[in-house]
C-alpha cells in the first residue's frame, strides 16, 4: 500500500495511548487500532483533523506516501 499511517510513531512521540487518543476524538480504540495498522481504505477528514489537533500535529506527519517501485 503506497500511503504509509505512522499514527503509533505520533502517539510514541507524545506518550499517548491509543486508549487516550480515542476517548479524546470520539472514536472507538477498535478503530484507532485500525487505523494504526493501515488496514482501513479511508479517513474523514474531520477525524484526520481531530487526531492532528490532539496530537499537535500535520496530517503529514501521520500520513506518508511511498512509490510502489514495482508498478508504473
Amino acid at each position: 500500500m503506497p500511503i504509509i499511517v505512522n499514527l503509533d510513531v505520533m502517539l510514541a512521540k507524545r506518550k499517548m495511548r491509543s486508549k487516550e487518543l480515542a476517548e479524546r476524538i470520539g472514536i472507538t480504540e477498535q478503530n484507532v487500532s485500525l487505523l494504526k495498522s493501515g488496514k482501513v481504505k479511508g479517513m474523514r477528514f474531520e477525524t484526520l483533523e481531530k487526531i492532528c489537533e490532539v496530537l499537535d500535529c500535520q496530517p503529514g506527519d501521520i500520513l506518508v506516501f511511498e512509490r510502489d517501485t514495482n508498478s508504473k
